[in-house]
C-alpha cells in the first residue's frame, strides 16, 4: 500500500512539474511575440499545487519574470511551506507506522 502511494505521489509530482515547465515556457514564447499570455495565477496555481521546482527553476533558466519579486520572494516561501508540511506529515505517518 505503502508502495503504490509514493509511485503515485512520484507521478503526480512529475507531472504536475512538468506542466509548471511548459507553462512557463509557454509564457515566454506568447511575451516575446506579443501574444495571450499564461496568466500569473495559473503559474501560481501549479506552484500550490507541488510545481514549485519546475516552475522556479524553468523561470532562472530561461530568465522569465526574474524581476517581478512576486515570484521570486512568493515561490521560495510556497516551496518551503510545502516542504514543512511534507515533513510534519513524514513524522506523523512515521510515528504512526511505529
Amino acid at each position: 500500500m505503502t508502495d503504490i502511494f509514493f509511485m503515485v505521489l512520484a507521478i503526480y509530482l512529475f507531472v504536475v512539474n512538468f506542466a509548471g515547465v511548459i507553462a512557463v515556457l509557454l509564457d515566454k514564447h506568447r511575451a516575446r511575440r506579443g501574444k495571450w499570455r499564461v496568466p500569473e495565477k495559473t503559474l501560481f496555481l501549479l506552484a500550490a499545487l507541488g510545481g514549485t521546482p519546475g516552475v522556479y527553476l524553468a523561470m532562472r533558466a530561461i530568465r522569465h519574470k526574474t524581476l517581478h519579486k512576486r515570484f521570486m520572494i512568493g515561490l521560495p516561501a510556497i516551496f518551503f511551506a510545502q516542504l514543512a508540511l511534507g515533513v510534519g506529515a513524514l513524522v506523523l505517518w512515521l510515528r504512526a507506522a511505529g
